[in-house]
């Protein structure tokens, strides 16, 4: 079965950087696109990035020139590199494709920004 599993979050300071990582399995990962987002709490989950099966890419109003999505096929793994972090980039980050009718997540993780 399909399996993403995130891995790269934690606190970091305003300002710094991060890089989320997504491993997946059970997929043939290069044949789909991929996506990163985002849920604070008390809001609806947001948009923040999707790159397709070649590589473009898409991102949200929020974190356009800030972040960068990418991906490596041949190591089955989606990556977000999170730059110039701000407050309210806060919040848990989930990996995500789809596959013919269905959507899979994975667990996700948590980003703070803070102080």
């Amino acid at each position: 079965q399909v399996r993403l599993v995130e891995s790269g979050g934690g606190l970091v300071q305003p300002g710094g950087s991060l890089r989320l990582s997504c491993a997946a399995s059970g997929v043939d990962f290069s044949a789909y696109a991929m996506g990163w987002y985002r849920q604070a709490p008390g809001k609806q989950r947001e948009l923040v990035a999707t790159i397709t099966r070649g590589g473009s890419t898409y991102y949200g109003d929020s974190v356009e020139g800030r972040f960068t999505i990418s991906r490596h096929n041949a190591q089955n793994t989606l990556y977000l590199q999170m730059n110039s972090l701000k407050p309210e980039d806060t919040a848990v980050y989930y990996c995500t494709t789809k596959i013919d009718l269905l959507t899979f997540w994975g667990q996700g993780t948590q980003v703070t920004v803070s102080s």
